[in-house]
């Protein structure tokens, strides 16, 4: 008895699993537009929230950096979709995302010799207590 109740109960988990699990994984292996949607709105919220609710200027940097990796992924998701659909403009989304990188570059430059510059005068990073362009 026991000998045949082994392999039919293998055979139905066999089955029930690779059932689920195949379908997660070949959403996992596929995904749509709008799993990467989701995703780059949820890095810009954490963004913004960053930028509006924290007072130390390299967090608030570190906030602008994630709001432009959302719209990075946005472009790349769109590029990508248009691809599929055939469209003969589909690179465009992957030159503004090259065009964004070198602008959060350049803003990670600019902003680090600032805040190197504010830190030597003020000796503080924290966005309160400086004031330099104050009466």
């Amino acid at each position: 008895m026991l000998n045949s109740f082994i392999p039919t109960l293998a055979f139905l988990f066999q089955q029930a699993a690779q059932g689920r699990f195949a379908r997660t994984w070949e959403a996992a292996a596929h995904p749509d537009l709008s799993k990467f949607l989701v995703i780059g709105a949820l890095l810009f919220i954490i963004g913004v929230a960053g930028v509006l609710t924290r007072r130390n200027i390299i967090v608030i940097f570190m906030s602008i950096e994630l709001i432009l990796n959302a719209a990075n992924l946005n472009f790349i998701a769109f590029s990508r979709y248009m691809q599929d659909t055939g469209n003969l403009n589909a690179v465009a989304g992957q030159i503004f995302a090259v065009f964004v990188i070198v602008v959060a570059a350049a803003e990670a430059a600019i902003g680090l010799g600032i805040v190197i510059a504010l830190y030597r005068n003020k000796e503080t990073i924290w966005v309160d207590e400086i004031d330099l362009l104050k009466w």
